[in-house]
C-alpha cells in the first residue's frame, strides 16, 4: 500500500515581527486557517501536529479534532537565538548568521543544524509503515522544506531555496523508500 502523507504549513500571525521560535496565532491567522480548510473523509487518516503552539492551533482551526503531537516533526531548535529576530542576531554576530544560512551543518546558536533537521524528518518519513495509508500533519516551514529535499533527493544546501508560505500543502506519496512530491491546494479539514 502507498503512504499518502499530506503536510500543511502552520498559519502565521499576520503583521508580527519574524522571530526564531514559536508564536501564538492571532485572530486573523486563525480566520485564514479556518477559511482555507476543505473537507476530507474524517474516518480515514492519522492526524499529527508538530509540538509548536502555532501548529496545534492551526490543526484545531482546520477542524482536525484529535491530533497526535509528534516530537519528530518539531521545528528547528534555534538554541540561544530562540525568541530573537534575524535582525537582532545579524546586528550582534553577522558572521554566525551567515555561517548558519550557508553551511547546513553549522550550529552557531547551539541548537540544531539544518542538516540534523533534514535527517530527523527523513527518518520519520522512512519509519512510516507501508500500510500507514493516509497521514496528515500540520508542521512548521522548516519541516516541509526538509521533507521536500528528502523526497526530491536534493542536496541539503538547497534548504533555503524552498519557499513555503503559511497554509501551503505538500503531498508526499511513497512506498518502500520511493517518494513523490506534489504541491497541493488549500489545507484539508
Amino acid at each position: 500500500m502507498t503512504v499518502r502523507l499530506t503536510l500543511v504549513c502552520a498559519a502565521t500571525a499576520v503583521g508580527r515581527e519574524v522571530r526564531f521560535g514559536d508564536t501564538a496565532l492571532d485572530e486573523r491567522a486563525l480566520r485564514q486557517a479556518r477559511a482555507a480548510a476543505r473537507p476530507v473523509d474524517t474516518a480515514t487518516g492519522t492526524r499529527y501536529a508538530a509540538p509548536s503552539h502555532r501548529c496545534r492551533q492551526t490543526a484545531q482551526a482546520l477542524g482536525w479534532g484529535e491530533v497526535t503531537v509528534e516530537p519528530a516533526l518539531r521545528d528547528l531548535d534555534m538554541g540561544r537565538w530562540q525568541g530573537r529576530t534575524p535582525e537582532e542576531v545579524a546586528g550582534e554576530d553577522p558572521a554566525s548568521l551567515a555561517a548558519w544560512m550557508t553551511d547546513p551543518e553549522a550550529v552557531p546558536h547551539g541548537g540544531e543544524s539544518v542538516g540534523d533537521l533534514c535527517r530527523r524528518v527523513a527518518a520519520w518519513m522512512e519509519a512510516l509503515s507501508d500500510d500507514a495509508g493516509r497521514v496528515l500533519a500540520v508542521v512548521d516551514q522548516a519541516v516541509i522544506r526538509a521533507a521536500a529535499l528528502f523526497v526530491l533527493s536534493a542536496p541539503v544546501q538547497s534548504f533555503w531555496r524552498v519557499d513555503v508560505p503559511p497554509l501551503a500543502e505538500v503531498e508526499c506519496t511513497g512506498r518502500a523508500g520511493r517518494w513523490n512530491l506534489r504541491w497541493g491546494s488549500p489545507p484539508i479539514a
